[in-house]
Formats: C-alpha cells, structure tokens, sequence
C-alpha cells in the first residue's frame, strides 16, 4: 500500500528537503500476490494475431512522493512510460520488420492475461475481478455481473487516470482554472469549451433523462454508467483514506500534504456528460466555418469582381475537389452539404462589421493578465487549433497472405502524460471487448476488438454545424445596436439565454499564477449560441452556431455499447448498425476473418433547399432544418442510407480525408495533396503488385507514410519540373536543387542517419522545404490574390502544419494556431498543399480536374513563375538553422531534430522522454483475425 510521507511541506522554500524526504522514506507499494492462473477468455477467435500500442504507459497515477522524486532523481512509477520506446523505435525498425518482430514494437492484445504473465489481482466487490499483466500493466476486468464488471472498469479508470479524469470534468464545465490554477491556459482553455459546449447543471441531467427514455438499450446503458460512477467513488474514498490518491491534489491545494485534510469530490453521472461534451467538441463536429469562408468570399469579390471573384472563392474552398482523395474509390456517391448553384437565405455580413462575441466579465486580479510565467495543466488552444485526428489502413483478405483480412489503424489524439485514452480488457454479462477509451468514458472500450472483430475510427468532420445571422431587436422600443440582448424568433423579441460560470483561483505549489476571478458569460437563442456580432445589410444582427449534437452529448452512448456487445456485432451489416446510433461525426473501420467494412456516422441535418452549409444562413423559418425544434436541439436527419458506406472495398484507407464523391467537405484544402494520399500511394502499390498483403507490410506502409514529408512527395516534383525548365546558374540555388532532388528520390522522409544520432539524414534538404514552404505560399500567391484575399484566406486555412509548429508564415484568427504548436506529431493536415499543386500543374500545362478559377504563379507564365521559385528559394537558403527552428524551452535553437520531437504533454506532475517525429496514431491496432463464429 502506498504510503503518503507525512513530513512533506510544500512550501517552495522547503522543495528540496521534501524532494529528498520523498524520495528516502516513501514506501513503496506492496505488491500483491500474483494468481497462479488466471482462466483463459472463451471467445478470443484472435489466435495471437492482434496487437497494441498506447505510449507512453498505461499507469497515468503518481502520488506526491512518486512526483517528486520524479522531479529530483527521474524516477517513474512502474509502466508510466514503458510503452514509449516501443512504439518510438518502430520508426527506425520497420523496413526490416518481420512478423515474429512484430511484438517488439506491439502489445499481444489477446483476451486473458496467461497465469505466469499475472501482476496483481484485485476484487473490489466479490463479482469483479481485476487483473493486470506484468508486460503493460493493463487491466483485464472480469464480472461476474453486469453492475460488477462495470464497477471494475469504473475503479480500473480511477486506479489509472483518476487526477486526469477530474481534469476533463472540470474543462467540460467551464472550471478549469478555479480547479487546477489561473494560468493564461488554463482560462483559454476553458473559455474555448465553454463557448463550444456551455450547459448549466440541469440541462446536464436532462441530457440523462432524454437518453432513459429510448428504451432498454439506453437504460441498460445509464445503469452501466452509474455503476461505473460507483466503481470510481469507491477508489476514490480508499485512496483517499489510505493517502495513496495522486498526488496533483496535493500540489494543487485540493488536499494538505501534512494533515490531509481537504478531499477529492465523488463523481456523477452528470460529470460523464461533462466529459463527453468534451470529446465530442474535439473528435466529433465538423462545419462552423462559416463566417470565415464569408470573409474569404467577400475579399475575392473586391479583388475580382462578383461573378470572378465567386468563381475563386468556390475553387480555393474545394468543398467537392475532383482530384481529392476518398475513402470509397469505387465511384460510390453519397450527395451531402453540396453548395447549391442558386443559394438561397445567404446572409453575407457587412465588410468590416463582424466583432467576436465577449465571452469575460467582471474580471479580478490576474484574470486580467493575458500571459502567466505557470504553463498551465493542458495547452491552451486544444480546442481551438485545427486537429489531424487517427488514421485507417483496411484491406480485404482477397488480398492478404493467408486470405483474412487486415487492418492497421486507431485515433491520433496528441500526445500527453498521462494519455487521454486507456487501455483495458472489459469481460461480463453482455460485454466482451479490448482496447482503449477516453479516460472517465470507458465504462465501454471506444475502439478496439471483440471476439472475432475489431474497429476503429478517424474524424470524419462533414458539417453539422451552421451558422445564423440572428436579427437583434429590443423590447422596450429602443434603438436596436449591436449590444441588443434580446432577438427575433418567428416574429417575437426574445430575451437570449444568459448561460454563466463564474471561476475564482488561486496561488498554489503548481501554478503560481496570483489570484483572480472571471465570469465567463454565453448567450443563447434558438438558433444556436451566439459567437459574434455584425451587421447584413446594415441590420444589427448576432452570428450564431448551432450544432446538431449540442444537447445530445450522451446520444452516442448506444452506438459504444453495441460494439462491445458481441450479441450485438457479429457481421459488417450489425457493426454499421451499431455505428448508425452515434451522432458524432466519424469514419467507422470494421475488420473480422471474412469481411472488411465502413460506415460514416453523425447527425447530419437535413438543410432547407438552397441554402448553402458553407455560408451564414439568413434566421428564418423557411432556412431553418427540417423539423427543426429548439426545445430539444432536434431535426430531421439524413437516414443510414445517405451516409456514405461500403462492405469489402479492395482496400480502405482514412486520415481524415474525403468520405467519397459528392459529400462535401466543411472546410477548406480538402483537394489534390492531402496526407491520406500517403497512405493510399501506399496501399494501393501493395495491392497492385501482386504480392499479398500481411501485417507486416501493410504496418510497413503505415510507417513509411508516418515518416514522410507531405510536401516532398506530392509538391516537390511540380517545384522542380519547374525550376528545371530551364538550366540553374547560380551555385547556391542548383546546390539547394540537387539536394532538393536527391532527398525526394531517397524518399522525401525526415528520419534520422541512424538510430539514436538525433540528425536528419537530408538534413539540409529538409531545412530547406521548411525554409521554403511559406515564403513560396507567399511569392506565389500574394500578388495576384492581393493582401485583402491573402489574409482572409490564411483565415479559413492555414499555409503550413510542419513537424516543428514553426514557419507558419503569415496568419489570420485562430484557425491557423494549430501551425504554432510544436512537438504534436500529428502534421500536414492542413495547409497549402493543393493550392501550390493545382496551380504548378496549369503552370506547367498539365491537364488539372477543379483548377484554381485564376492563375497564380508567375500569373501563369512559366518563366515568370520559374524566378519566383528561385527567388523565394533563395531566401530560404539565407535563413541559419536557429532562424528555421528558433528554439524553445525543450530544444536548443537551430537544433532540427529535436524541434520535430514529441513531448509527451503532462498533464500532470511526471513528465516522459521526447521521442522521434513520427506521424501515426496515438494508440494502433494491427489485427487479423483467423476465426469467426
């Protein structure tokens, strides 16, 4: 049993002696003894041939002894990072990966833990049993009940995410920062949800009292959730009293280190909610672009000229690019969210007029203070930063070694200590899976295997989100002005919902941020929250968004629990069926011994005739959805039909990308170079050798891709088709050019010269591209588009997304942060990559399907364009190495390598290695199974 060191003063005066205090007389935890067997799992059809991987480990609780002397001496608790090497090394090991090497890099994600591989079993009732393996440390729970087997998941989940669980549950709800500290990113942080997904307590439980009222399933579902909730109180209070809890509620001034004194709040189920809005705010919306492709149109048509100016603003926006690359290749076609040709209710917002809507009043303190020296418990614009999310490498067993199929795939979440997701093994009445969930949410396992199957998911992203522009009035006569708090609604002036959190902090041992207080303020109509304010034809109007899934938080619940019932998913037909009840917006995988299949879930709104998704929509009723009801958030969907779906495609492949032909994209840059043609490229080649498809080598192409420069293998030949129309004669730039050359023909990769050397082989090559990509976004670009349309457009998408987060270039709002953060892994989702692309292509006079509407390089001309490529070239070579990678608090200036590391961010008070760049999702399953029921 963990002992808390009863010594310990946090006082900063006294850390060292608490440091070495810690470290000499903490106890360590006895362990408990091993089962001499543990039963093997009926029902595991796998026979060994599935594997896993979530770094960096599964145990994501330290106590304050475990965190200080991680701070002091770089201890760890066991199996806090054991899965980082593993999963980092892949990337050097794989083109001579074998499959009896598989499981250096991969976990043997069979059911059952083998009776010599026991770690400790535990009971915390006697209809549970929780066992982990000495290998991970993964918990595989075992219920002779359906209320005991989710207790156990409950408990399980508070042994291993506890103190990150009561994060999430506090960011749900706007209280980060009363919880966890007043810095800067603590407030962006819950400022940013609360806009998304604001809820007070009550409209939390209806949300629960909606799903009980759909029938056995549901109800099945809130008595496993409760059970769950019951699982976690339970470790709470024996932690608790046996002062084993972690130790950030030490640090955080929650319990007193000393007395202990204080105390961790029990859950609810209302917490649940909380945790899933969100995950569904992160992984599951798409569309509310509006207002910026607004802006991008607006800007063409000063440049242009109305009709010209349409015809560049519907080419840059791309919503249904001919040359995209999509999941179903087979010519399926699922029309969604198409830009009608005569739209109608478009409400086009006056240039100049649109404000954000204030979200902060009565600011105290430091709540004053838009920077701190305290970095905060999670990055600031986690919401708010565009994410490359999961990855998907599917292909039938027509094509595989032994005739089954095969699958490499899961969700590419960042990269955080502890992880978001969990791993864990679920073995009940009614529930038979293995994989990961979101900690606090995995009463059911998320993504995973069953039986005989296994699924995954990526973001799908199709937009169920509009935006209206809400006419302001006011009810006592007034003049009506942009500050006007009541709105119209079918004729009537109605008083906004005012929805309001207050949060006060303040100073602890982990953020030292001085004390403050806020309220954080939304208002809300019927047609959705209110996110800005401006004028359409001179008429004072709120901009609003509204969301299909908002209010319908919990809805998905049905659709998880069928995944892991393996009465309920036996065939693709009953997994799409599953998939159907989940209103958030993802691309579902299926893989058993026999087929292979996807399906496209999310609430999708059935839209007015006319009306455009990809502008804001006049409120009115004839504009509104179909069967729109505010009360309850509710409309008439698009049936499981129209989604788009297949069963044994050849091959599958998904990151992130379009769906199939005709279901439009929400944003902007879905188009000719997209990152999923990586993994296409890949598959496609395997399939088309002849040679048959294995785990290995469908992992093989998983990592190749993850190792790749978008850039180099997709723009880079147009570049130097251009560039070497003519010979080069200065010294410098044909140097740069051959290298340019050389790295594209050894594979346009950032990977180092050998394991472990921390230097890039093309090390100056790679450079260079990072040098070049903004300044050629720049040069080609600017001068026809023109500052206004530049800058607009940086708005709607982003230039760059490379490794480091740096050389973004020029920008324009929020949707561009995600260019700045470094050391995420996930890169080049999006930025510029189809506009440079289309545009050499024409340049150079080659047949392009859905151009660019007007040409950009050189304004066409090839010899014009030709010194612009040299030009901008040029000075990419005049940047040093620190001007290219500046430097920050992990990574010494100018040093390559380690700019493109991930850190794994803590979340909490113990912090991992870096590890290698890689692009590929956080946990992955390689399975293929050779057994069916």
């Amino acid at each position: 049993m963990h002992r808390r060191i009863h010594t310990l003063r946090l006082q900063a005066a006294l850390l060292t002696a608490a440091l070495l205090a810690a470290f000499t007389l903490a106890a360590a935890p006895a362990a408990p003894a091993a089962s001499k067997a543990a039963s093997a799992v009926a029902g595991d059809l796998c026979g060994g041939r599935c594997l896993d991987i979530l770094p960096p480990g599964e145990n994501g609780n330290a106590t304050l002894a475990d965190i200080l002397a991680n701070r002091v001496f770089g201890t760890r608790p066991g199996h806090t990072d054991d899965q980082l090497g593993p999963y980092a090394n892949l990337a050097a090991a794989y083109p001579g990966l074998t499959d009896s090497t598989l499981h250096s890099f991969f976990n043997d994600a069979s059911f059952g833990v083998p009776a010599d591989q026991v770690a400790s079993t535990a009971s915390p009732r006697p209809d549970v049993t929780i066992v982990r393996d000495k290998a991970t440390g993964v918990p595989h729970i075992t219920g002779t009940t359906r209320y005991g087997t989710e207790f156990g998941a409950g408990y399980a989940a508070a042994q291993d995410r506890l103190w990150v669980m009561d994060l999430f549950r506090h960011v749900g709800r706007g209280q980060l920062s009363g919880f966890a500290g007043g810095a800067a990113a603590n407030r962006q942080l819950e400022q940013s949800f609360w806009q998304a997904a604001p809820y007070t307590e009550q409209e939390l439980q209806q949300q629960i009292d909606a799903v009980a009222a759909q029938g056995p399933r549901a109800q099945q579902a809130l008595a496993d959730a409760r059970a769950y909730v019951d699982g976690i109180n339970q470790y709470i209070n024996e932690s608790y009293q046996g002062r084993y809890f972690p130790g950030e509620y030490d640090l955080t001034g929650h319990v007193d280190a000393i007395t202990n004194a204080g105390g961790i709040e029990p859950f609810q189920l209302t917490d649940l909610v909380a945790l899933a809005s969100v995950i569904g705010a992160l992984f599951g919306s798409g569309g509310g672009g509006e207002l910026a492709s607004a802006q991008v149109k607006l800007a063409a048509e000063a440049r242009y000229g109305k009709a010209a100016g349409d015809a560049v603003w519907s080419s840059l926006r791309e919503a249904d690019d001919p040359e995209a690359v999509k999941t179903l290749h087979d010519g399926q076609s699922f029309p969604y969210a198409q830009p009608p040709a005569d739209p109608q209710g478009v409400a086009m917002p006056d240039p100049g007029s649109v404000v954000p809507e204030r979200m902060i009043y009565d600011a105290t303190g430091s709540a004053n203070q838009s920077t701190t020296k305290a970095a905060g418990v999670l990055p600031g614009n986690l919401l708010t930063a565009k994410h490359g999310m999961s990855n998907a490498l599917v292909v039938s067993g027509r094509y595989t070694d032994d005739g089954h199929p095969v699958a490499v795939f899961g969700p590419q979440t960042g990269y955080f200590a502890p992880q978001l997701l969990m791993l864990e093994e679920l073995q009940g009445p009614g529930i038979s899976a293995r994989g990961a969930a979101f900690a606090g949410l995995s009463f059911y396992v998320e993504l995973g295997r069953g039986q005989d199957y296994a699924w995954s998911a990526t973001s799908a992203g199709q937009d169920i989100t509009d935006t209206y522009a809400v006419p302001l009035c006011t009810t006592d006569g007034s003049p009506v002005t942009l500050a006007s708090n009541s709105y119209l609604w079918h004729g009537q002036c109605l008083p906004f919902d005012r929805l309001a959190q207050h949060d006060a902090w303040n100073p602890t041992t982990a953020d030292s941020t001085a004390a403050g207080s806020y309220t954080l303020v939304m208002y809300r109509s019927n047609y959705g929250l209110v996110t800005a304010r401006g004028t359409v034809g001179g008429t004072p109007v709120a901009f609003t968004s509204l969301r299909s899934t908002y209010r319908h938080e919990v809805d998905s619940i049905i659709g998880f629990q069928m995944f892991n019932d393996p009465g309920a998913v036996h065939d693709p037909a009953s997994f799409q069926q599953a998939a159907q009840q989940i209103g958030y917006t993802f691309n579902w995988f299926y893989a058993d011994a026999q087929h292979t299949a996807y399906y496209n879930s999310g609430s999708n709104p059935v839209r007015a005739p006319g009306v455009d998704p990809g502008l804001p929509v006049t409120a009115q009723p004839a504009y509104e959805w179909a069967g729109f009801d505010p009360a309850t958030n509710t409309a008439r969907y698009t049936p499981p039909s129209e989604h788009p779906q297949s069963v044994d495609q050849d091959y599958y492949v998904s990151w992130n990308n379009k769906q199939a032909d005709d279901y439009a994209s929400a944003g902007f840059g879905d188009g000719s170079v997209h990152r999923a043609n990586l993994l296409d490229a890949r598959v496609k080649s395997l399939i088309s050798s002849g040679d048959k498809v294995s785990r290995v080598t469908l992992t093989q192409a998983m990592e190749s891709a993850a190792l790749t420069d978008l850039r180099a293998e997709d723009v880079l030949p147009d570049l130097l088709r251009v560039i070497d129309s003519a010979p080069v004669t200065d010294p410098a730039l044909a140097d740069a050019v051959q290298k340019l050359a050389n790295w594209r023909a050894d594979g346009g990769q950032r990977k180092e010269t050998s394991p472990g050397s921390h230097t890039y082989a093309d090390a100056d090559a790679v450079r260079t591209m990072d040098a070049w990509w903004p300044l050629l976004a720049d040069g080609v670009f600017r001068p026809g588009l023109g500052d206004g349309l530049f800058t607009a457009l940086t708005g709607a998408l982003q230039i760059n997304e490379s490794p480091s987060g740096g050389q973004t270039g020029p920008t324009s709002g929020g949707v561009s942060a995600n260019e700045s953060i470094p050391h995420k892994g996930s890169s080049f989702q999006y930025g510029w990559w189809s506009y440079l692309d289309k545009d050499l292509r024409r340049v150079l006079g080659d047949q392009v399907a859905g151009p660019l509407a007007q040409p950009y390089c050189g304004g066409g001309d090839l010899t014009a364009c030709r010194t612009v490529l040299l030009d901008t070239l040029g000075s990419a070579l005049a940047q040093t190495p620190a001007q290219v990678y500046p430097g920050d608090a992990n990574c010494s200036a100018g040093d390559q390598w380690c700019a493109d590391t991930i850190i794994q961010r803590p979340l909490g008070g113990v912090t991992d290695d870096k590890i290698g760049w890689q692009n590929r999702p956080t946990y992955q399953q390689v399975v293929q199974f050779p057994g069916h029921r």
